[in-house]
Formats: structure tokens, C-alpha cells, sequence
């Protein structure tokens, strides 16, 4: 069946800044406090998006979730009109007010995690919203999340949409940037990767010792069971906990896979040789064909230098021709070691032909790359008829957005900012535009 894989990128917010939230993503508590460029970092984000559709590759957009979130922080106890809510914070809980203000949903691969029907027991395409209990500000993004893939894929014929997962420590879960799928062509049958970071219901078992993984086996089981996946046609992956520690908080920073061809580092998982024999021979079993495999060996490529770079978060893409483009951070191009082993890479044995660099750097500098601000949905002609229609990117929607964010998005954007009333109305302003922009209707609680 003929099937495409869609990018929903996520919008950078008006919010967007560095406070720092993250533990255990090197990038974004390194930069704590510098000053954020919010306008530059939409349009960096919606460039990347326009070179996806100039490729051939289906791009969509998800806009970003109203910020601050004072439904939040009134339920923390803040109380009064909404200016009086921030400016209290503010002065007592800094840290509070800058979860409740942070843009991080442009990290779409957080969302959810998807799986097309071509692999589900019911032959519907199944959403699961992740519920990101690792860090407050990402968890609520969670209700919002819901409503809005329930708004784009309303069709209950073709898309069914889970809760997410149960708000307890042992079923967090992160979403799609845990997740990879390898098939033959994108409307086949495939095998779903999922990958963890600690067994939440073992005890004894040895993870990381300096920053947490965040993904817990059991919520990826759950995942897999509420999709109807079949179980030959699922794997569950151990992320290294060494490497996790070094930074690699997702798997998504670490390796990447489309369709048959899989690119990694050899030290993203801690039984790297028993995964790749497994892969193979599901593969096989799956797609009647041979899995492509591209590992980076440590002494090629350190998981530091990978990490600072976030080679692996590029974007791997099948180009209407058949080859694949790998989508990398302009970072990518600058670092020499990195750089030689892309080279190496257009001319080996494989169908990537091309590489594209983009420039991303505030979300870099926040700690997301290329592929963390897509989430990828597999649909078929149909399904893709379906969806709603205006968050596909068009020449005329991008000439749109970014006259919008010209209009709405400052240019400098500090912690101490956060505090200023002003941006309250000024993000309301710029979302209800945006909303009516795309057709979604009354999506905000201020609409």
C-alpha cells in the first residue's frame, strides 16, 4: 500500500529560553541563562521544515502549547489575577515559573509515540501521548498534547488514540525519541525498536550512576500492547547506561533508523552485539530483505563528541526517488571528525546520497537537534486525507508563519523576562492568531 512518512515538527514557542531545566541533557543546563533569541528560533526550525518539503519529504507543523501554563501554577497555589500569578511566582518560586513558561513542546519526538496501522492488529494508526514524568515541564504538556492529536487525527475509522501512560515513576515514558521503526517501505509491515533506560519493577537491576534513564522498560511494554503489536515484530532494547551518562538522555541521540537502513553508534546499547543479531533476523523474517546496518565504532567517533555534535539526532529520509538524505545540525559540518565520517558515509555501501546541513542552533543549544523536533507518522493515501489539512506545510503557509512570527516573537528573551506581564498577552495574541492560521479552531483555554 502506498504509504508516506510525515514530519510534524514542532513550532518553537514565544517562550522559547534557556533556563536550564533539563538534568541530564548536557546542552541545555550548560546554557542556563543565556540570553534565548525566540524569533530566531522559529524561523531556524521553520527553515528546516521548508528544506524537508523542497526534498519531496511530507512535512507538517504542530503549534506550540500556551505558555505560561497558570492552570499549573495555580494548582501549585498561586492565586490572584494572571499577572499577580507570574509576578508572585516569580519572587518565590523562579524555578516553577520557568517550567510553567518553558517551550519545550517544540520537541515533538517527545510527544507521542505512533504506529501505523500497517503494523497493528486493528489496521488503525494508534497514538500514545507520553506522559514525561521526568521533568516538570515536560510533563505538562501532556493534556495539551492529547487534544491535539485527537483535533489533527479526528477520524475514528482511521486513528485511535490511547491515555497516556499512568502518572507513576514506573511507567514513564518519553515518547517516539525512544522508538525507531525499520521496515521495507513505509506502508509495509515493519519492527518497532523500543528503547529504555532502567526496569522500573526489577529490583537489583545496575543503570546509570550519574543521570537518570528516563524511559522505563515496562511503560515501552505497555506501549507496544495498547498499539497491538505483534510480539515477533516487537523489540525491546537496553539503552547503555555508560552512555546515558554521558549525556545521551534519548536514544535518538545516539542512533537513527528509516525504513531498512539503521545508523549508530556501537556503544548506544548494552548488549549492542545481541540487539543487531536480533534486528537482522526479525528483519529478515519481517521484510523479506536484509537490514542495512552503518555502525560508528568509539574509536572513530566518542559518545561525547557525538553527544556535543548530535550526529545521530539528524533527520534519516526517503526522498522521492527512492534514496535517502540525512538531515544533520550545521554542528555536524563544523567538527572535522564529524564531518569525515559523513563523507565516509555518502560513499559507502548504503542509499544515503545526500546530506543536508541545517542550521538549528537555539534548539541545539537547548539541547534538541533536527530529529528531536519531528514526530514521524507512517500514513497511507488515505489516512493522509484524512488528517487535518491545514497544518501541511504549502509555500503559502510558510510565507504565513513567518510573517507571523515577525509580528508576534521578540528577538532577545532572558529568565528575568518571565516576570514581564506584557508577555502573557503577548503570547495569547500570537497563539489565537496562529490557531485561526491553521484551522484548528478554538484549540487554547484563553479562546
Amino acid at each position: 500500500m502506498n504509504a508516506f512518512e510525515v514530519n510534524f515538527d514542532g513550532l518553537v514557542g514565544p517562550t522559547h529560553n534557556y533556563a536550564g531545566l533539563a538534568y541530564g541533557n548536557i546542552a541545555s543546563v550548560s546554557h542556563r541563562l543565556v540570553v534565548s533569541n525566540p524569533r530566531a528560533a522559529f524561523l531556524e526550525g521553520l527553515d528546516k521544515m521548508k528544506l524537508l518539503k523542497d526534498l519531496g519529504v511530507k512535512q507538517a507543523v504542530l503549534p506550540p502549547q500556551e505558555r505560561p501554563d497558570l492552570h499549573t501554577l495555580r494548582r501549585l497555589g498561586f492565586a490572584g489575577t494572571d499577572a499577580q500569578v507570574v509576578s508572585t511566582a516569580a519572587e518565590t518560586e523562579p524555578v516553577l515559573l520557568a517550567a510553567c513558561y518553558s517551550a519545550s513542546a517544540m520537541w515533538a519526538a517527545n510527544a507521542a509515540t505512533v504506529s501505523p496501522g500497517a503494523d497493528t492488529l486493528d489496521g488503525r494508526v494508534h497514538f500514545t501521548p507520553a506522559n514525561l514524568l521526568s521533568h516538570l515541564h515536560r510533563s505538562i504538556e501532556t493534556r495539551f498534547t492529547t487534544k491535539l492529536l485527537k483535533t489533527i487525527f479526528s477520524n475514528g475509522d482511521a486513528f485511535i488514540h490511547h491515555e497516556p501512560l499512568p502518572s507513576a515513576a514506573q511507567f514513564s515514558d518519553e515518547g517516539a525519541a525512544n522508538h525507531t521503526r525499520l521496515c521495507g517501505t513505509h506502508g509495509n509491515s515493519g519492527i518497532e525498536l523500543f528503547v529504555y533506560g532502567r526496569k522500573a519493577l526489577e529490583l537489583g537491576e545496575q543503570g546509570p550512576r550519574i543521570f537518570p534513564g528516563r524511559q522505563t522498560l515496562e511503560a515501552s511494554r505497555a506501549v507496544a500492547r495498547l498499539h497491538g503489536l505483534k510480539s515477533e515484530r516487537t523489540v525491546f532494547a537496553e539503552q547503555n547506561p555508560a552512555a546515558i551518562d554521558s549525556g545521551v538522555f534519548h536514544n535518538d541521540v545516539i542512533s537513527v533508523g528509516n525504513e531498512y537502513v539503521f545508523f549508530y553508534h556501537e556503544l548506544a546499547f548494552a548488549d549492542s552485539e545481541g540487539l543487531i543479531e536480533e534486528l537482522k533476523r526479525e528483519f529478515v523474517s519481517c521484510s523479506k530483505r536484509e537490514l542495512i546496518l552503518i555502525p560508528v565504532s568509539a574509536r572513530r567517533l566518542s559518545v561525547a563528541e557525538a553527544v556535543d555534535t548530535y550526529l545521530f539526532n539528524s533527520q534519516l529520509v526517503t526522498l522521492p526517488d527512492g534514496d535517502m538524505c540525512l538531515v544533520a545540525p550545521a554542528e555536524c559540518c563544523e567538527n572535522r571528525r564529524v564531518r569525515a565520517v559523513l563523507d565516509d558515509l555518502l560513499s559507502g555501501p548504503n542509499p544515503i546520497s545526500r546530506i543536508e546541513y541545517c542550521e538549528v542552533r537555539q534548539s541545539m543549544q537547548n539541547g534538541g537537534g533536527p530529529a528531536c523536533l519531528r514526530l514521524r507518522v507512517a500514513l497511507t493515501e488515505r489516512e493522509l486525507a484524512l488528517a487535518h489539512q491545514g497544518v501541511f506545510l504549502t509555500d503559502s503557509l510558510y510565507e504565513a508563519l513567518r510573517a507571523w512570527a515577525f509580528r508576534h516573537y521578540r528577538d532577545r528573551l532572558h529568565g528575568d523576562d518571565l516576570s514581564d506581564p506584557a508577555l502573557i498577552m503577548e503570547t495569547r495574541t500570537a497563539l489565537d492568531e496562529l490557531s485561526g492560521l491553521l484551522g484548528l479552531g478554538s484549540i487554547y483555554s484563553f479562546q
